[in-house]
């Protein structure tokens, strides 16, 4: 049997999440896999066995990636509007990396009752959304946050950073939008979404 090869398996996942997560062909064949990435097909199959084997590992990636980010980002010393800030950030950098990765997290979720069961496993086993919520509480409570329910307040977050993501295709071609041109328009949402948020 051949000696796998870090490099070559580097190769077929970077080809393949350009393919599925910044480009939206997310039925790309192995062999569109393979050619992106320079090698044979049946290497793709050597190293991954299957197509949906290669997504989902290089979705977990993207996914472990941005969790251990966004985590360092809360749970720094710092205060609370700082640390919104940091996460805005790190979202809008991986949506400007992968501005597909969303729409198929969403389509992945809603077809898949297995995987809604496990992310909300994930949830509570974490102590990190119950310390988020108690965070957004206690600024209510300061004063630099309007008196809202919690988990409004996180799904009014998430809604402003994910919806202009989930969308991009639409908007870009009904305003004309370059790429260049919703970024630049994503970035200037970080100061409008801090404003509505915050005091």
């Amino acid at each position: 049997m051949a000696v796998k090869d870090s490099h070559t398996e580097q190769q077929i996942k970077d080809a393949a999440r350009k393919l599925f997560f910044t480009e939206g062909r997310f039925k790309a064949t192995t062999q569109e896999i393979a050619d992106a990435a320079g090698v044979n097909r049946t290497l793709v199959n050597y190293y991954f066995r299957s197509r949906d084997l290669l997504f989902d590992q290089i979705l977990q990636e993207a996914r472990t990636t941005m969790d251990l980010r966004l985590e360092m980002a809360m749970s720094a010393e710092t205060d609370f509007k700082k640390k919104i800030e940091h996460f805005i950030d790190i979202f809008m950098e991986q949506s400007f990396t992968y501005p597909y990765l969303d729409i198929y997290m969403v389509t992945r979720i809603n077809e898949d009752v297995e995987r809604q069961n496990q992310i909300i496993t994930d949830l509570k086993k974490t102590e990190r959304l119950k310390n988020f919520l108690r965070d957004i509480d206690t600024e209510i409570k300061k004063g630099t946050i309007e008196k809202i329910d919690p988990v409004q307040f996180l799904m009014n977050l998430m809604s402003l950073l994910s919806h202009p993501v989930v969308i991009q295709p639409l908007f870009k071609k009904l305003f004309n939008y370059s790429d260049k041109q919703y970024r630049q328009m994503m970035i200037a949402r970080k100061e409008i979404i801090l404003k509505m948020l915050f005091k």
